[in-house]
């Protein structure tokens, strides 16, 4: 049995999406943006929105032409060709994989500080085996986290704006064109999650009106909260202080309530993570599914459980290569590493969209040309390390194919 289960419903999608977006990015991506990004950081996230918008119609609109799992692995194949969804799909893999052991070891960090490693290792085992049991589990869990961390934040931003602070906001430097687009850049690691909608299109009821509802209506609500809490750090905290934070929302909470607050940040950001985590494996697996299905990775990954209609497989793959980088890697500082990786899978979805004929549901032109350039742009305006690693991962991964096609 290698075909997957339609169980998921628009809410379910919904929640899956925001599951992946409002997770630990929001308690981590802050503080760098504000550094690039200065005072501007609304700016910048206002620029991330507008290509995740066109990156969100893009996606929708070719995941309702082609519903099943792999993304755009599956849409740069076939509107493309080959090589172009093998790139995406080894962008995604790849810079996926080190996101997922990220946020193990974010995890790790504020359960129990000293022991990162032993939580982070417990935390990925035990999402993967969740996975296995079957993809509505999954949405269960992720449903009570998206609720548990809306509440913190919703407590956070109240807190913020009628709470007095016990210090002065702290300004930045002005930043320029080039501060607002590397803000942009990093602050989009936090909106990535949208496209785990159509990742699980194999596993979606009506795929052609669900997945175009499901991903718009979890974006726009991922925009206002980050708006909202973005707007009340910089309140407490000013551009300054925002930029200097490794823990921004946790400095906010102790300046306007040092007895109670930090706690419940911690909680959150704890169960935020937990839920990115989750709805990364989901993501990484299925469209290492794909790719076996191609014959681009082992054929073992193609295998679905017979009684829980999951790729157990490729979820115990992926988990045990997301262990072993926790115990040999310190992969915090990926996150621009894994920007990189995911503008370029959603530059090649814009393109992917662009090919579509009208009677496919093709999206106005701008839309593709927007969010193409608008990746590649907030791609190359990265910090230069993120730039040359990323570069060169992408490069061995086409070479790779290049040998395989040769071979």
């Amino acid at each position: 049995m290698n075909s997957l289960r339609r169980t998921l419903g628009t809410r379910d999608a919904v929640v899956i999406g925001l599951g992946s977006m409002i997770g630990a990015g929001i308690f981590s991506a802050l503080g760098p943006a504000a550094h690039a990004a200065g005072p501007w950081l609304l700016l910048a996230l206002a620029v991330a929105t507008v290509v995740a918008y066109c990156n969100a119609t893009s996606t929708a609109r070719l995941a309702a032409v082609h519903p099943s799992s792999g993304g755009t692995y599956l849409y740069a194949t076939r509107q493309l060709s080959p090589f172009w969804g093998y790139l995406a799909g080894w962008s995604f893999v790849v810079g996926k994989t080190a996101s997922c052991a990220a946020m193990a070891m974010t995890v790790g960090a504020y359960a129990w500080p000293g022991r990162e490693v032993p939580v982070a290792v417990a935390t990925v085992v035990a999402l993967v085996a969740l996975n296995c049991l079957g993809v509505q589990k999954s949405v269960a869990l992720t449903r009570v986290i998206v609720t548990v961390v809306v509440l913190v934040l919703t407590v956070l931003v109240f807190s913020a704006w009628v709470l007095p602070a016990d210090q002065a906001p702290v300004a930045a430097a002005q930043a320029g064109a080039l501060g607002v687009i590397q803000g942009a850049g990093l602050v989009f690691f936090a909106f990535a999650g949208y496209a785990r909608i159509a990742t699980l299109g194999e596993e979606v009821r009506d795929p052609a009106r669900t997945i175009p509802r499901a991903v718009p209506i979890a974006l726009a609500i991922a925009f206002v909260v980050y708006a909202l809490v973005a707007a009340s750090a910089l309140h407490v905290l000013g551009a300054g202080g925002l930029s200097a934070s490794t823990a921004p929302l946790l400095d906010v909470a102790r300046s306007v309530a040092p007895g109670w607050l930090p706690a419940v940040v911690q909680v959150g950001a704890v169960l935020a993570a937990t839920g990115s985590l989750l709805a990364l494996v989901l993501g990484v697996s299925r469209t290492s599914l794909a790719m076996a299905r191609d014959g681009h990775l082992p054929g073992a990954l193609t295998t679905v459980s017979e009684s829980r209609g999951v790729p157990w497989v490729a979820e115990v793959a992926v988990g045990v290569l997301v262990v072993a980088l926790v115990l040999t890697v310190d992969l915090r500082g990926a996150i621009g590493f894994s920007s990189f990786g995911v503008l370029l899978y959603y530059a090649i979805a814009n393109a992917s969209a662009f090919t579509l004929n009208p009677e496919q549901g093709r999206p106005a032109a701008w839309i593709p040309v927007t969010g193409l350039i608008g990746c590649l742009v907030l791609a190359v305006g990265l910090p230069a390390a993120s730039v040359i690693g990323g570069a060169i991962v992408v490069a061995l991964g086409a070479l790779v194919f290049v040998a395989r096609r040769r071979g």
